[in-house]
């Protein structure tokens, strides 16, 4: 109780704050006006909620809406990702593919901005695809070009991507020429996040053994840790994000020692 007898506001706040995560993840996200409709407060409360929920790394506001961050505890399902800036993870697709040059033999990390890159990669040439990603895999596998390696192992039912130690023994044993790599969150200081210690050890296999590697991701992804490093931004060549990113914010990698191309 607040000492003039009233009931204390914070556990409410924390009770709808609570709740605005669970109906964020169950939507995918929503704008201001309709999570200040569904909870019966203003705007400049959701406002107000969402800033708190943003601080403690636990949403993502952008142009009046909010999605749910991920995280160790939390990860979007494939639908989700094919639906959340669509446009902007098409672009990036595009400028990454146009990266291709020489490379015959190319791994494709899980994911759904990874798999765009796979769908951008040009058609009339031979190729190797190499990939954790069944979705991935049955897609191009009818690329009448494409040789489509699918590499093995326990099977994440969020993503549909291969983890453990068959998966990355195998991958120990490949030298693809180029590797598009997803993130979950990138850190202001540079390191590379993902939920998933299984899906950690993957990326950082696969890193090891490419020759070149790309890092491709939209702009949400920065600013954010979702639980375990596999890499730093200066272990790739380059990093492909949207426009949408900030000049500042693409300032911090490039000091860090990698090259950032916002498309």
């Amino acid at each position: 109780m607040a000492p003039d007898g009233a009931p204390s506001r914070q556990p409410t706040s924390r009770v709808r704050r609570d709740a605005l995560i669970t109906h964020l993840r169950e939507a995918g996200g929503a704008d201001v006006a309709s999570l200040a409709r569904a909870f019966g407060v203003s705007v400049e409360t959701i406002r107000r909620d969402l800033r708190h929920l943003e601080a403690g790394g636990r949403v993502i506001r952008s142009h009046g809406r909010a999605v749910p961050a991920e995280s160790a505890a939390f990860e979007t399902d494939q639908g989700f990702r094919s639906r959340h800036l669509a446009d902007e993870k098409e672009r990036i697709a595009a400028a990454a593919a146009a990266l291709l040059g020489d490379a015959e033999t190319v791994f494709l990390d899980e994911g759904n901005q990874p798999l765009l890159v796979g769908r951008a990669l040009p058609a009339d040439r031979d190729l190797t695809i190499v990939t954790t990603s069944l979705p991935t895999a049955v897609e191009l596998a009818a690329g009448p070009r494409t040789t489509v390696i699918v590499v093995g192992g326990r099977v994440r039912p969020t993503t549909l991507g291969a983890v453990d130690a068959w998966a990355t023994r195998m991958l120990e044993r490949m030298e693809p020429d180029l590797a598009f790599m997803g993130a979950n969150g990138i850190t202001d200081d540079g390191w590379l996040t993902t939920p998933d210690p299984a899906v950690a050890a993957v990326k950082e296999t696969a890193l090891g053994c490419a020759r070149r590697a790309v890092l491709v991701g939209s702009h949400d992804k920065f600013g954010h840790s979702t639980f375990v490093r596999f890499a730093h931004v200066r272990d790739v060549e380059r990093v492909i994000t949207g426009r949408e990113l900030r000049t500042a914010a693409a300032g911090r990698l490039t000091a860090l020692g990698t090259r950032v191309d916002r498309v």
